[in-house]
């Protein structure tokens, strides 16, 4: 067994990290492959939505810091892949983590780097790093706030505290909350909706979403515009329009 696996399962990929001797923690060599994992993925026709999860009941206990004093230890330079692997990565699918048990330190920068995320009622979600002296380095002081806002990021990032996976969907840390073990489950049948739906618009509005960040909302809704019209040029809409015309999709039903 590596120390990531990867599995297609039709237009889904789950991607496992498995060091479960070590609660999934990363070191150098399975940062490498989770980037190798993501890149693959996401320059894959054959798949629209990924999966990243860890083995054996935890999803990651962050950047494995037995190695952290040795030159083996995980990449630490400003340019290139992140210190846990695909962090710094902007891909064109989306990705939902499926947490279980622990999702720390680095663990939580790599779910927030997901675009969604479904966990156990067992999982614990905190910067456990903060009372190592071991900063965030993998974008969250910057995910954190972004997804739950600014103060309640700062409860989690000041004082290290870990939160329980009710707590943490409640002020939408977590998208999907189901019973411990099935998160994985949940995760698939989640990412086989989204592989469902019209691809180009679904990725040209998700893309919108992200790029609105740095700009005034004069110049994201001008982006928005250009994003939707590449959709519309794509024939998706006339298509969809069409389906819906001869009785699809009423009601908000599935297609």
């Amino acid at each position: 067994m590596g120390k990531v696996e990867v599995e297609t399962m039709g237009r889904i990929r789950v991607v496992t990290i498995t060091r479960p001797e070590v609660r999934n923690a990363v070191d150098a060599e399975t940062a490498a492959l989770l980037h190798e994992a993501f890149q693959d993925f996401n320059t894959d026709v054959g798949v629209d939505v990924a999966v990243l999860t860890g083995a054996d009941g935890h999803f990651c206990a962050g950047a494995d810091l037995h190695q952290l004093p040795e030159e083996a230890g995980n990449r630490l330079t400003e340019e290139g892949p992140g210190p846990m692997g695909p962090t710094r990565m902007q891909l064109t699918k989306p990705v939902i983590a499926a947490i279980e048990g622990y999702a720390v330190a680095g663990g939580l920068e790599l779910a927030t780097w997901c675009d969604l995320r479904v966990a156990g009622e067992g999982a614990v979600l905190g910067v456990f790093c903060r009372r190592l002296g071991v900063p965030l380095v993998d974008g969250g002081t910057v995910r954190l706030p972004r997804l739950i806002g600014h103060s309640r990021a700062m409860d989690m990032i000041l004082t290290g505290r870990g939160l329980g996976a009710q707590e943490a969907f409640e002020i939408g840390l977590v998208n999907r909350l189901t019973t411990p073990g099935r998160a994985l489950g949940v995760a698939v049948e989640l990412a086989t909706e989204i592989a469902g739906y019209p691809q180009n618009c679904m990725r040209n509005d998700r893309r919108s979403a992200y790029e609105q960040w740095p700009m005034s909302v004069q110049n994201a809704m001008a982006n928005e515009f250009r994003h939707g019209m590449a959709t519309i040029n794509s024939g998706e809409t006339v298509s969809g329009a069409g389906r819906f015309s001869a009785g699809e999709g009423r009601h908000g039903e599935p297609v």
